[in-house]
């Protein structure tokens, strides 16, 4: 079968440099957005540079007014409101998921400690007798210390990814006066620090916990990497929180401001007279930057660990070859690598000079990742891998060529682009679908309503197909395996798509910011173009999440059957006929949980809007300050509160069906789950999209039917607002956190496998 080109000291010092040299470049990036001041001091302009970007300095600078002291101090102000506000909720959200992560980790212990009554014997191996393993306490030490591992790297990625938007989007507002250009550097530089800091981080710890784990295991390297799955768990299980946590915040603050501010009272989003404006922006950090970081670091971490756990029972796990072992990291390694390059073709090589590049620029990003990362597999699939080997499917043994599993990587690769651009075809206001929904604004919001329900389903179609030639091309080539890689495939890219998603909140907050300092209405134009590229690029992040989950959890799943030994999961079983039933109804349950707290958070906020409103004297007239903290406060306990209930229902379903309904039935709650769920996520972020870009495109009126439905404040944009109000919660609560909820209950499914394999399904015993 030959061996790997690349050796294993190759290897073990190729993914630790590649991870080194993402985070020197993330913060390199942050050096150069740190170099925009706030203060009113006027940097220096050389020559050299005077004309780059489209703009030339000093007349800009001179006909914006860039030397107002009060408007630099004002952003200034705002910036510090919003960092503050959006720390202090991470803060106590993260005291109480602290608590869940604690208590989450001593069950994960008790359970796969009890498997061997906690003995500390070795075990004959479960798919070779002949050989012993380690000890279930050793798996159960271990999947606990990986579980934290992986949650602390999930907390950290997205308050980071939180820090450095809330440093960023000030500094966007200030260069917006500028030009255009200069603002869409800062903002993708900003967004590529949080990109590459979390995908190299997320490697370098997973990386340094399999040599840690490996000094212990030895030979062992079934039980090595069944253990490593806590890292996925740990990472899923925290994104959770801060998504459900982080959107429901954003939008009971969204709704809120937008309902009782431009329906109501009609003045302009992000007015300062509007009580909830700071809880709006604070919001975008919390919902979109933290809980995205989270989300896509959870994807990474377990598409990785499906990959080492399905490849540990392979012919390079059975005969301890490192270098191929490795290959999920090796890919996200060139991953980052490749990132780098496609970065500087949006920040050093090409320029934007006019509003209508901006979102060109961005889908070249994706095209470009694309292209080079199809090379990049290439050299790591024929350095990394045997020319052929073995993988385990279902009780046999099947012999893949490298070339096969390349063109499974590949697969996953190019899906999660034709994906994105689908969603961006349906999200985006230059196409005809958002363009139609926004003229049926004309005979009011209903038939916006109906208009952009219809969009949001048929926008599933084309990722489903996708997604499904994508898992009959890799499990034809190389089983579960091949799915796995394929789900890596999608998220090699890793870097460049969070860049591209973080993007839209640090463009979202810098427009509310100018808006709220009082910046002429042409700055004001120049940061709502960025957003609305931003808001197109949010939904195709949202595309890749949704369709990597997809992939994902089915290969968990596969790695689960094989763990829990079940030989077959055939549907007409009744045991697994209610599973794949109850799951399939799941998804209905957490969404209905997460839009009801939202709609019960905001309707808080709609009261305490207006309240303000109709009690503080001046307020309208711009006299007096509204109480902001009020609003943040509501926000804030709303949030904390609600995001339980949600949480409580996906983790307690795989514990609670596993032990009293057995093996059978909990795949085909997983089974359901993954069917039912990636097409409501789909659809409901792919809506909400499309609602919320109508809005902008009746607002920009940049075409002659645009005019014709504006201008703000009229009857079809009130329509298209009460549309936008709707899609909220769809688009940045419900529909994003389905993802996670169809790879979470997968990946703790497999984590706590060998327990409901030995001790589950108590009531069928009983019966």
């Amino acid at each position: 079968m030959g061996s790997a080109l690349l050796s294993e000291m190759g290897t073990e010092i190729a993914v630790p440099v590649c991870a080194v040299i993402g985070i020197a470049f993330s913060l390199i990036q942050w050096f150069v957005v740190s170099r925009v001041k706030l203060t009113h001091d006027r940097p220096a302009t050389s020559p050299s540079n005077s004309k780059k970007n489209g703009f030339n300095d000093y007349l800009i600078e001179e006909e914006e007014g860039i030397n107002d002291h009060s408007v630099v101090a004002k952003c200034a102000e705002i910036q510090n409101a919003i960092s503050e506000g959006a720390t202090s909720f991470l803060f106590t959200e993260y005291q109480y998921v602290g608590v869940f992560m604690i208590a989450f980790a001593i069950l994960i212990f008790l359970f796969l400690g009890s498997v061997e009554g906690f003995s500390t014997k070795s075990q004959p191996c479960t798919y070779d007798q002949q050989k012993t393993c380690k000890p279930a306490l050793a798996t159960a030490v271990f999947s606990t210390v990986s579980f934290l591992l992986g949650a602390i790297t999930s907390v950290l990625s997205g308050f980071l990814g939180m820090k450095i938007a809330t440093y960023a989007n000030a500094r966007t507002t200030l260069e917006a006066r500028k030009g255009v250009g200069k603002a869409f550097i800062v903002a993708f530089r900003s967004g590529a620090v949080m990109g590459f800091l979390l995908a190299a981080s997320g490697l370098l710890v997973l990386y340094i916990a399999i040599n840690l784990f490996k000094l212990y295991y030895g030979d062992d390297w079934e039980g090595l990497f069944e253990a490593i799955t806590g890292y996925g768990l740990g990472g899923s299980s925290m994104a959770l929180f801060g998504r459900v946590g982080g959107g429901i915040y954003t939008k009971a603050a969204d709704v809120g401001a937008d309902l009782v501010g431009k329906v109501e009272r009609n003045i302009p989003e992000d007015d300062p007279r509007n009580p909830a404006v700071i809880a709006d922006n604070v919001g975008d950090n919390v919902g979109d930057i933290a809980g995205m970081g989270s989300d896509l670091f959870g994807s990474y971490a377990e598409s990785s660990c499906a990959a080492l756990v399905v490849a540990s029972i392979s012919s390079f796990g059975i005969n301890h070859e490192f270098t191929a072992m490795l290959y999920p990291l090796l890919i996200s390694s060139m991953g980052i690598l490749v990132c780098l390059i496609t970065t500087l073709f949006a920040t050093d090589f090409f320029e934007i000079k006019a509003v209508k590049e901006i979102e060109p620029a961005l889908k070249k990003q994706l095209i470009i990742s694309t292209i080079l990362m199809t090379v990049g597999i290439a050299i790591v699939t024929w350095i990394g891998l045997p020319s052929s080997f073995t993988i385990y499917n279902f009780g046999v043994q099947k012999v893949v060529k490298n070339w096969q599993l390349f063109l499974c990587v590949a697969v996953g690769l190019w899906a999660g682009l034709v994906i994105g651009f689908v969603t961006e075809y349906y999200t985006s206001n230059a196409y005809s679908p958002v363009q139609d929904v926004a003229d049926s604004c004309r005979t009011g919001a209903a038939t916006n309503v109906i208009f952009g329900l219809a969009l949001g389903y048929k926008s599933v179609i084309i990722p489903i197909f996708a997604i499904a030639i994508s898992i009959f091309v890799s499990f034809s080539f190389a089983a579960m395996y091949g799915i796995a890689v394929a789900a890596l495939g999608m998220l090699s890219t890793i870097a460049t798509g969070l860049a591209i998603d973080a993007y839209g909140p640090i463009s979202d907050n810098a427009g509310g910011i100018a808006e709220m300092a009082g910046m002429s209405h042409r700055i004001r134009e120049r940061t709502d173009a960025l957003d609305a590229a931003g808001n197109t690029t949010a939904a195709i992040g949202k595309g890749f999440a949704i369709g990597s989950a997809a992939l994902v959890s089915l290969a968990l799943f596969g790695a689960f059957v094989s763990r829990a030994a079940i030989s077959t999961v055939d549907v007409l079983t009744p045991k697994v006929f209610i599973g794949l039933i109850v799951g399939a109804m799941l998804p209905y349950w957490f969404s209905a949980m997460t839009m009801k707290s939202v709609g019960s958070a905001a309707l808080k906020m709609v009261e305490e809007v207006r309240r303000q409103f109709n009690t503080i004297p001046g307020l309208m007239e711009g006299l007096a300050k509204p109480d902001y903290a009020t609003c943040v406060k509501i926000s804030t306990d709303a949030s904390i509160k609600e995001m339980i209930p949600p949480g409580a229902l996906v983790m307690l379903t795989p514990l609670i069906v596993g032990t009293f309904f057995g093996v059978e039935t909990l795949s085909g709650v997983l089974a359901g789950s993954l069917v039912s769920g990636v097409q409501i996520a789909i659809s409901a972020s792919n809506t909400g999209g499309a609602w919320d870009n109508a809005k902008k495109y009746i607002e920009a009126g940049a075409s002659e039917h645009a005019r014709s439905l504006g201008p703000k404040g009229s009857e079809p944009h009130k329509a298209a607002v009460i549309g936008d109000t709707i899609g909220d919660p769809l688009k940045d609560t419900s529909g994003p956190s389905l993802n996670i909820l169809i790879k979470l209950m997968a990946v703790e499914s497999l984590v706590f496998a060998p327990f409901f394999a030995t001790h589950g399904g108590l009531l069928f015993k009983i019966f």
